[in-house]
């Protein structure tokens, strides 16, 4: 019901005329076109996120860098970790080495004193051919097959040479000799007597090595 309506109607109060009022212009009233060109104007609310948006980006690029340095220095402490235990792994490697090194020379002095106490008879017997005087060739022999055997047990063991055939890996040849009674490589004499420890070979027997003519 318009106004004019309300004007006409002499039984409608004040307060109702209002109310119609109100409602025609809540539903007639014109846009104004002034206000269309401002809300897409450069102050619009799209101008002014993006403006936003752009003012933002120095504070993402202060975010990398802090990244970067987070991630620097996480970097070099793990550095410095595997710098620390590279470190105590060489320190524990000198002082194995150096274990070992004492220990070596240790077994090594206790197998020298064993075998200085296991020859010591030896020495004795020497002695006591010595002072008997006159023919001492029984005594030397039966101290030579002492030490013989004392030697023996800690894995000495003399190299065949007389009536063998030359091996270079425990012979050496001073001389060669032409024989018709025996084979070409024939060693036929001996001038030094060699010897064998525990399988290697510690010394060459110098031998004399028979040719054909």
């Amino acid at each position: 019901m318009s106004s004019e309506e309300n004007k006409r109607d002499p039984e409608l109060g004040d307060d109702a005329r209002q109310e119609e009022e109100a409602v025609e212009e809540a539903e007639g009233s014109p846009v104004d076109p002034a206000s269309l060109e401002n809300s897409e104007g450069p102050g619009a609310p799209g101008d002014t996120e993006v403006e936003s948006a752009s003012d933002e980006e120095p504070g993402l690029g202060w975010d990398e860098a802090t990244v970067l340095s987070v991630e620097l220095e996480a970097t070099r402490r793990e550095r410095d970790q595997y710098l620390d235990a590279l470190r105590r792994l060489k320190a524990e490697f000198e002082n194995s080495r150096k274990r070992q090194e004492r220990e070596r020379i240790r077994i090594l002095s206790m197998a020298s004193e064993r075998l200085v106490q296991e020859l010591l008879p030896v020495l004795d017997n020497l002695d006591r051919a010595l002072e008997a005087g006159g023919d001492i060739r029984e005594g030397v022999q039966a101290t030579r097959d002492q030490l013989a055997d004392v030697l023996g047990d800690e894995g000495l063991l003399p190299v065949a040479s007389d009536g063998q055939i030359f091996d270079p890996n425990v012979h050496e040849a001073v001389m060669g000799q032409f024989s018709e009674e025996h084979e070409e490589g024939t060693i036929i004499q001996t001038f030094q007597r060699g010897y064998v420890l525990n399988g290697k070979p510690i010394r060459a027997a110098k031998v004399v090595v028979a040719k054909q003519v």
